[in-house]
């Protein structure tokens, strides 16, 4: 369980690294306000360097697991906390500001809390939208496969039929997805 976080990690001293690639985590914060597809939005926030609209993510770092990177991550740049369900899957994907490249992890957060101070509000703007719209928004084509795989374990949870069709025209294979 996270605790009261006052400021973000920096740094790279603690950064996990595997085979050249920077590895970093991130969740896809959601709520559920009923049984279509359109009553589910997810959280997007704003780049500290632009208007860019992402999920949150960053380092995950040598003195945590997986989850525990994912959740503080998503703690420190978009100030909500929440219920971390099963890995969506692995990424690899370039740096836009760097030659490098990264393999990203990441995991749905359904969302129970959001807080009015946490420690990256004032370097982000933090936005509710919906499935569709985040789709749109976003600019990283890996983050649009992630949603693709989050909308794709949602309706496999789900009991609903409702939002079923929406999801099993995005759901690809298992084996796109690492």
């Amino acid at each position: 369980m996270l605790g009261p976080i006052l400021s973000s990690r920096t740094g790279r001293h603690l950064q996990r690294y595997n085979q050249g690639y920077r590895l970093v985590v991130g969740c896809i914060p959601y709520r559920i306000h009923g049984p279509r597809i359109e009553d589910i939005q997810v959280l997007l926030i704003t780049s500290q360097k632009n208007a860019n609209m992402m999920f949150p993510k960053g380092g995950w770092e040598l003195d945590e697991n997986i989850e525990l990177a994912a959740s503080r991550e998503t703690l420190e740049e978009a100030g909500v906390r929440g219920l971390l369900g099963k890995k969506l899957g692995e990424w690899t994907f370039k740096s836009k500001t760097q030659e490098k490249f990264h393999k990203g992890s990441v995991f749905p957060l359904l969302v129970t809390e959001e807080l009015d101070i946490w420690p990256e509000k004032d370097l982000r703007r933090r936005i509710w939208m919906t499935v569709r719209e985040a789709k749109e928004a976003c600019n990283q084509s890996w983050m649009r496969e992630a949603l693709e795989a989050f909308i794709c374990q949602v309706t496999r949870a789900t009991e609903d039929r409702t939002i079923a069709p929406f999801g099993s025209a995005l759901c690809r294979t298992s084996s796109n997805y690492r």
